[in-house]
């Protein structure tokens, strides 16, 4: 009967329960603390998931479903608090985080990805229907990546050019309605404009002489 929420609640609509664990707070607990505390979230966890699962056969509203969302939450802060605490041990002991490596490759498509290196029983170098397959005269090689990674790479420009246009408008505007506006602190929020550029347009000009 662990698997399934105490009695009392089975029939109510809304229950009353507490807020996610904080990063704050699991950095100050010891490790049989947070070994305690893990086992703890997992049986809640199990024990939601059955309960979603007979509301959903008896048609029935899973009451607070945020509750899911905040065990989940507070098992991953105490994921990240024990990595955080094996990095420092593996830095002080041998000067490596102890992480897994990270190299950056290129993946199907032809776009740079990052993957953690892992142990293989064969080599790169010898394993030759990988290479031939995917580095000789297959995926990323092929017409089709370099179509779409050419696609993409326009895309992206587009993108970053019409994000350019809107902040050079938008500053336009601020410059017509606001002509006393601080300069400084304009340039700090839009660094990428040009704003000795938007005073000379016509935009930046409203119903009077313009100081500038």
């Amino acid at each position: 009967m662990e698997f399934f929420d105490e009695k009392k609640n089975w029939n109510e609509n809304n229950i009353k329960v507490g807020r996610s664990w904080k990063l704050d707070e699991l950095r100050i607990k010891s490790n049989t603390d947070l070994h305690k505390l893990w086992y703890v979230l997992l049986k809640e966890r199990n024990m939601l998931y059955t309960m979603e699962h007979e509301c959903n056969d008896q048609v029935k509203l899973f009451p607070n479903p945020e509750r899911i969302d905040k065990v989940e939450e507070s098992m991953k802060h105490i994921e990240t608090v024990v990595r955080e605490r094996n990095v420092a041990y593996y830095q002080l002991e041998t000067g490596e985080t102890g992480e897994r490596p990270v190299e950056e490759v290129v993946n199907l498509f032809g776009l740079p990805e990052n993957y953690s290196q892992k142990e293989y029983f064969l080599p790169k170098f010898m394993n030759t229907r990988w290479i031939k397959t995917y580095l000789d005269h297959g995926y990323i090689n092929s017409v089709a990546v370099k179509k779409f990674y050419r696609l993409y790479k326009e895309k992206q420009h587009n993108e970053e050019r019409k994000a350019r246009n809107r902040d050079f408008n938008h500053v336009q505007h601020l410059l017509k309605r606001f002509p006393d506006m601080d300069m400084d602190a304009l340039k700090a929020e839009y660094p990428n404009v040009d704003i000795e550029k938007a005073k000379r347009s016509k935009k930046a000009r409203g119903h009077y002489m313009p100081k500038y």
